[in-house]
């Protein structure tokens, strides 16, 4: 009888190894998976969250939906994450932030990075500097020359405290000596909005489908892109670095992570499943549309050590810069 169980058990791994599937995850999953967007509906984190969720209920046959959870620049949506079963039941997307930076700005926060594990990073979102069409600002030299004029004139939307619209204001106040104030809202819907209005002077925020849109039809203009190189969709719009800080570029990361201890199968099974979703040319095609930048997809492990490099230089200069949530 031994002998009889031996080979049966045999028999279960090599039909494991023979068909990929790590035997932890073979069931997985049986039941709605609820994916996190701890921001506003309309921004980035939101828009990529129901790209992959619509992808994975199709191939998993199972419903997946997209929770907006915002306020605390992420911190509520992600803490809730933190705090929910390892089970691969509910996932977070968020931009990096969340995760790498609202632990060192808020004080008594419920998590920290260690509380999860990535998964991979969608993609890179690419950060432009819009003002109202009104605006007398056309470049960067007019935002620090109105600024250095008069200090402190200059307001800027943001999804919220520690987002990387909000860093992206600091670290221009650090390279350039600036003094623009920071106006934090729940999500980069609700940012975008008084931005048109002229609430607020300027915002940066992705160069999502939202924000093409309202450049396009003439009710915001574009300033400078941060990335390196100027971007296809909007080819007259100059880069930081050729707007007076060679070198420079700052881009962000939308990440999909889960709770610290989920079963590592489980996290093969999304990796796997989540990464090819994006090689589909459906979502390339989705992700150019949109303004997102694809990366290159890296293992759960390699995805956890950019974190550790993103914690260490980021938290280094939230502390030089003394940023606390407002």
């Amino acid at each position: 009888m031994a002998d009889i169980r031996r080979w049966l058990a045999w028999c279960v791994v090599g039909l494991t190894i023979l068909i990929g599937v790590p035997a932890g995850a073979q069931g997985y999953p049986n039941k709605p998976i609820k994916i996190v967007a701890p921001f506003a509906p309309g921004g980035g984190s939101d828009v990529i969250g129901r790209v992959i969720a619509e992808r994975l209920a199709k191939n998993w046959g199972q419903p997946v939906i997209v929770e907006n959870r915002p306020g605390a620049g992420g911190s509520i949506g992600t803490e809730f994450v933190a705090n929910s079963p390892a089970d691969g039941y509910t996932l977070l997307i968020t931009d990096a932030s969340s995760v790498i930076i609202n632990p060192y700005i808020y004080p008594k926060l419920g998590y920290t990075a260690k509380n999860f594990t990535p998964v991979v990073n969608l993609a890179e979102l690419t950060l432009v500097m819009l003002v109202p069409v009104k605006s007398p600002i056309n470049t960067l030299a007019d935002v620090i020359a109105a600024e250095k004029a008069k200090p402190g004139s200059l307001s800027g939307a943001s999804p919220g405290a520690g987002s990387t619209p909000h860093l992206m204001l600091e670290m221009m106040n650090s390279m350039a000596g600036t003094k623009l104030v920071h106006v934090p809202y729940k999500g980069g819907g609700p940012a975008i909005n008084d931005l048109v209005a002229g609430h607020v002077d300027f915002s940066f925020s992705g160069l999502s489908s939202q924000a093409m849109s309202l450049i396009s039809g003439g009710r915001l203009k574009a300033v400078f892109v941060t990335t390196r190189e100027r971007n296809a969709s909007l080819p007259a719009v100059p880069t930081l670095a050729e707007s007076g800080f060679p070198g420079a570029e700052f881009i962000a990361a939308i990440s999909l992570l889960v709770p610290a201890g989920t079963p590592p199968e489980i996290v093969a099974k999304l990796h796997q499943e989540v990464v090819r979703i994006l090689a589909t040319p459906e979502v390339k095609a989705r992700w150019k549309e949109s303004g997102y930048l694809p990366r290159e997809p890296q293992s759960p492990a390699q995805t956890g050590a950019w974190f550790s490099k993103e914690i260490e230089g980021w938290s280094k200069f939230i502390k030089e810069k003394n940023i606390v949530a407002e």
